[in-house]
């Protein structure tokens, strides 16, 4: 029996996952495009608003900082930093949404990045940017 020849570079199994991987139609592509364009635009106004708002409260707390004590400093200061983190939260949910453009002009887009398999349809309706299939995604999270 003959064997089959395997590729030995990754650029070369990147290469026959793309040829074996089933392709969409233009309307299905666009489809995907325009959700993540509206999740994008969605995140960034929210992106936006928290920073109005993060703005607006420390305005507020540097007006009323009068007669703080170590407690209240602290208190404003933690408050700032959970902000702060909810802020770049969004702000990295953002980036994943624009990852997920990318992908879907370079091809890659509902392919797993570690392993090639085609992630679940259900796991992109639930989370549209997802790299990863299932398996590799709670293989990272025991980590």
């Amino acid at each position: 029996m003959a064997k089959t020849a395997e590729p030995k570079t990754a650029a070369a199994k990147a290469a026959v996952a793309k040829a074996a991987r089933g392709t969409r139609t233009a309307a299905e592509t666009e489809k995907i495009r325009v959700a993540l364009i509206e999740r994008r635009d969605e995140l960034k106004a929210e992106h936006d608003q928290t920073l109005v708002e993060i703005a607006e409260l420390q305005q507020h707390r540097l007006t009323d900082s009068a007669g703080d004590d170590q407690a209240d400093t602290g208190t404003k200061t933690f408050e700032r930093e959970q902000e702060i983190t909810l802020a770049n939260n969004i702000l990295e949910r953002v980036n994943q949404v624009e990852r997920a453009l990318e992908r879907l002009d370079e091809g890659g887009y509902g392919w797993c990045e570690k392993c090639g398999n085609a992630i679940p349809v259900e796991r992109l309706a639930a989370f549209p940017s997802a790299t990863l299939c299932v398996t590799c995604k709670q293989l990272e999270e025991r980590r």
